[in-house]
């Protein structure tokens, strides 16, 4: 399973493996409290793209299309985060203020239907 979960909530025994999916730290979180296992921060979307959706809502779509675009260079850690979901629970970590509207949401909608 493939959860998604924000940095700045405490961790949970089911989140299983923890991985920060965002390209920079979370604005002042200290690493124990964040609690994750792996940064996997090249698996984050450009600086260009992150630049230009803005957690704009209306840009969602356009977001995650572009997104998905990006992840096709990224296969080996599209495989290793598929790997570790079949071993157990994988939470994907963000910073964003943004709940629903964020890169790890259209990271595992995009592990999950693909």
């Amino acid at each position: 399973m493939i959860r998604v979960r924000n940095a700045y909530d405490a961790p949970s025994r089911e989140d299983g493996f923890r991985v920060l999916v965002d390209r920079l730290w979370p604005r002042g979180l200290k690493k124990e409290k964040a609690a994750v296992d792996l940064w996997l921060r090249d698996v984050a979307p450009s600086a260009g793209l992150r630049q230009w959706f803005r957690h704009d809502r209306s840009r969602w779509n356009e977001f995650r299309r572009r997104y998905a675009r990006e992840l096709k260079d990224k296969p080996e850690m599209l495989a290793l985060l598929r790997s570790k979901s079949t071993a157990g629970n994988v939470t994907l970590v963000f910073g964003a203020r943004d709940r629903e509207f964020n890169n790890a949401v259209a990271l595992r909608d995009h592990l999950v239907s693909h």
